[in-house]
């Protein structure tokens, strides 16, 4: 049996990814300092092959017993929750990575860091290749969030480079399904909450700018494929069908049977145009490419979560 860390496992992707290798009979330990995670979304992962850890990475821990992959997820990663806390983001980028890498070398595991398609900032080559440097604005808003991520993947490779540990990264694309927090500010969230309460659906900037959403049964399948290849340089995981967010609105409202009403607000500081993950590389090394489309995607999130957790309502 396999032991896997997840940090940030109680997270909306990291708790998929405890689902998912507790399926494939890996002992996981998810590690969650639950800033932006929750124990709701661990709460049903009970039994001796799972153990929850609350700890901050930012600070050093240590885990005491083998230890085959870790798989690196915590960051707050909401634009919401990211400006709200900006040097604790850029802390667990640098500490935080520092520390699980330092886990990973201790007991000769496998290293996955999850980054993000942020890492491309607003793009000027489209779609975006893993080779495309990236055109990020470090000392806006967002940076804390971009820079962040791109100071851990250089430090991923840095130990690969230089202390020999094995290491992947995934460049992760826009991601949603259940666990979504309803408040987190981002588009697919704040649509289906606001289309479910009948509130007008807030589009920043005209909705012209596109997005390529990936449900996360699929973002999860390419993530433990690419732990599990031995490859060592980034990889998009995503989904290549592009959708502006005008697009994505009127899916919404389609889907949710609502009465929304459209409204335009300001674009935020630096909000990427265009976004689209080139997977070539993602096809060709793991065989994967995504299989749930968005209004497929969307109707699974709708049946699996319910309408309280979408609203952030109680139940009655």
């Amino acid at each position: 049996m396999a032991t896997a860390v997840v940090t940030g496992g109680a997270g909306f992707l990291g708790s998929h990814l405890c689902d998912a290798l507790l399926a494939r009979g890996h002992r996981v330990i998810c590690v969650d300092n639950l800033e932006t995670g929750s124990l709701a979304n661990v709460s049903h992962l009970r039994g001796a092959e799972f153990e929850f850890v609350q700890a901050d990475i930012i600070d050093p821990f240590f885990i005491d017993e083998p230890v085959d992959f870790v798989y690196h997820f915590a960051s707050p990663a909401s634009p919401i929750d990211y400006l709200r806390l900006p040097l604790h983001t850029l802390k667990v980028g640098s500490y935080g990575t520092h520390h699980a890498l330092g886990l990973a070398k201790l007991h000769r595991a496998r290293f996955l860091v999850a980054s993000t398609s942020e890492v491309y900032g607003d793009p000027q080559v489209h779609p975006q290749p893993e080779s495309y440097w990236g055109h990020v604005n470090p000392i806006g808003p967002r940076g804390v969030y971009d820079e962040a991520k791109r100071y851990a993947e250089a430090l991923t490779m840095a130990y690969h480079r230089q202390q020999g540990v094995d290491t992947a990264i995934v460049r992760i694309f826009n991601t949603y399904g259940p666990r979504m927090r309803p408040h987190d500010g981002r588009a697919i969230p704040t649509f289906l909450r606001q289309a479910l309460q009948d509130r007008p659906i807030t589009v920043f900037g005209s909705g012209q700018q596109t997005r390529s959403f990936t449900y996360v049964d699929d973002l999860v399948d390419g993530i433990i494929r690419l732990a599990e290849s031995g490859h060592h340089t980034p990889v998009n995981i995503g989904n290549p069908n592009e959708f502006t967010l005008l697009e994505l609105a009127q899916a919404v409202i389609e889907i949710t049977g609502s009465r929304s009403e459209l409204v335009f607000e300001a674009l935020p500081t630096d909000d990427p145009q265009v976004r689209r993950p080139d997977i070539s590389l993602a096809r060709e090394l793991l065989g994967w490419e995504p299989t749930v489309q968005l209004r497929e995607g969307l109707q699974r999130t709708l049946d699996t979560s319910g309408t309280g957790a979408l609203t952030g309502s109680l139940p009655a």
